[in-house]
């Protein structure tokens, strides 16, 4: 069955407009009939929206519709912000970003600290992290690496699209000593050479003797 580009743009606005999350080429070709170029008509679309009131955008290989960064003014309201990383977990987290798959026993060496039990699963419970693998070394620890939900919150494409030490800085985000070779990493770095994938049921090993939840040992 063949679909008029017209026709085949205005299915995928609407299964984009309708989708409760952001979609990915594979989950909208198949609500398409087979064939059909989800590919170029996305980047129509991109054309199409570009400087309307909201825009088409790709986000962790998924496509999704939203308001145009000019426009989010009139979306802001005041209230009360329910959870709020701490400076602790914000380290902690720039710190996988940019070693990514890392232990935890690592994150500690970078940041000179304890990491408590409460920031990491902080960070796995907002889904900003995820468990990625297990190191083939002794112990096998267990590695950790950004999640989707990480890369939507802060609007980035890729891992390429990380900002430089020096902006994360800037912004806040770091605001330690790093030692040599912190830098944006290569997306494909340690896959399936040096751990093998987690598996249903892997949980983080934690030392239980911390006084508090969300704050770490200096």
């Amino acid at each position: 069955m063949t679909v008029e580009p017209d026709d085949l743009e205005r299915r995928i606005e609407a299964l984009l407009f309708a989708a409760a999350a952001p979609l990915s080429v594979e989950e909208i070709a198949r609500r398409l009939p087979e064939g059909a170029d989800v590919g170029g008509t996305l980047t129509a679309l991109i054309e199409r929206y570009a400087g309307r009131g909201v825009e088409l955008e790709c986000v962790a290989g998924r496509w999704r519709f939203r308001t145009a960064p000019d426009l989010s003014f009139l979306m802001t309201e005041e209230r009360e912000e329910p959870r709020r990383l701490s400076r602790a977990a914000l380290e902690t987290l720039a710190i996988i970003a940019y070693h990514q798959p890392v232990t935890r026993a690592e994150i500690e060496s970078v940041r000179g600290v304890s990491i408590s039990k409460g920031t990491l699963d902080l960070l796995l419970e907002m889904g900003f992290v995820r468990l990625k693998g297990r190191r083939r070394t002794p112990g096998r620890p267990v590695t950790y690496a950004t999640a989707d939900r990480f890369m939507e919150h802060f609007g980035l494409a890729s891992l390429y699209d990380l900002p430089g030490v020096q902006e994360m800085k800037a912004a806040g985000l770091l605001d330690l000593s790093l030692p040599a070779g912190f830098e944006v990493p290569d997306p494909s770095r340690g896959e399936g050479e040096d751990e093998d994938p987690v598996e249903d049921g892997d949980t983080p090993e934690f030392v239980q003797d911390f006084v508090e939840e969300d704050e770490d040992k200096g």
